[in-house]
């Protein structure tokens, strides 16, 4: 491999992370507080579908982007209320509200641009930051980006430093370890959990609006392909950590960035098997191959108080 060629791949390994980036933060935020977002996938869909409808209909993307956030976010309200007040299980409700937003995006869908319509709307431009830009091989190829990166690298900084220095991180952390314990200090389980699911939910839509308008600049249907569950198997990947889980998600971009890098190179490798390599890497990480996980004590066990 050539160092353009390198160069390249590192760029496209960097661009196709970044969504799994800012949905498996805000998923191990949730975690951390003992709620297991299944619908992440739903949340990322439902992002993705109103940023891409709301960039056609305004001629704005940064308007899309708002648009998104507002379309996923009664998603994730939806997940918090049955979490949290009917107090349902995590799994069935999460993989329930995947199957709903599939379904109402692409019925949606059909009906604003037609059943075989592929709407090239308005996106998010690359640019390249002051003198990195310049840098000789690398600067076009790996720091031409869209903004939207460089705030998931911030994102992502923030939250570790927030878990890690800061009384939310503590709060958190017993809301997924001991939530009795919390509730007795004088906090709501029930409000800090509701927090962080609505949190998870506007990160899950920047991931989202990420795929429509700052990548591809279109919408399809069900276009986040199993990229939710990708980023809860980060997450676990990550032993509930930032660093792993930055680790993780950068491991499955580079599994995807492979798919193009690959034949470029001349390699003949079978498509299917470049395919499934993010959800092989994925399962080898829920099954434990890569080491053992130690999850929050309370994950995905509902409070009654």
């Amino acid at each position: 491999m050539t160092m353009e060629l390198f160069a390249v791949f590192l760029g496209s390994s960097i661009r196709l992370a970044m969504p799994l980036l800012l949905a498996a933060v805000g998923e191990l935020v949730s975690e951390r507080a003992g709620v297991l977002n299944m619908s992440l996938e739903g949340m990322m869909l439902a992002g993705a579908f109103g940023g891409a409808v709301g960039s056609w209909a305004t001629g704005s993307p940064t308007l899309g982007l708002f648009i998104g956030v507002l379309t996923a976010l009664p998603v994730a309200a939806l997940q918090a209320f049955l979490t949290n007040t009917l107090r349902a299980n995590q799994i069935v409700t999460g993989i329930g509200l995947n199957i709903l937003v599939l379904g109402s995006t692409t019925l949606a869908y059909r009906e604003i641009f037609g059943a075989r319509s592929r709407e090239a709307i308005p996106g998010f431009p690359v640019w390249s930051p002051p003198l990195l830009g310049d840098i000789p091989i690398f600067g076009e190829a790996v720091f031409r980006q869209i903004w939207l990166v460089y705030a998931a690298i911030v994102i992502v900084v923030a939250i570790a430093l927030i878990l890690r220095c800061t009384a939310i991180g503590i709060t958190l952390k017993a809301a997924g370890e001991d939530p009795r314990t919390l509730e007795r200090a004088g906090l709501s389980v029930i409000r800090v959990r509701y927090g962080v699911i609505l949190f998870t939910g506007l990160l899950a839509a920047l991931a989202g609006t990420f795929l429509s308008i700052g990548d591809i600049h279109t919408f399809t249907e069900g276009m986040t392909n199993g990229a939710g569950y990708l980023a809860i198997a980060a997450v676990i990947f990550g032993n509930w950590g930032v660093g792993r889980t930055v680790l993780a998600c950068f491991v499955f971009g580079s599994a995807t960035a492979l798919q193009f890098q690959l034949p470029a190179m001349g390699l003949d490798v079978p498509n299917a098997l470049l395919i499934m390599m993010p959800y092989l890497l994925a399962f080898l990480a829920v099954a434990g191959v890569v080491g053992r996980q130690t999850a929050p004590r309370a994950l995905a066990s509902p409070y009654w108080g």
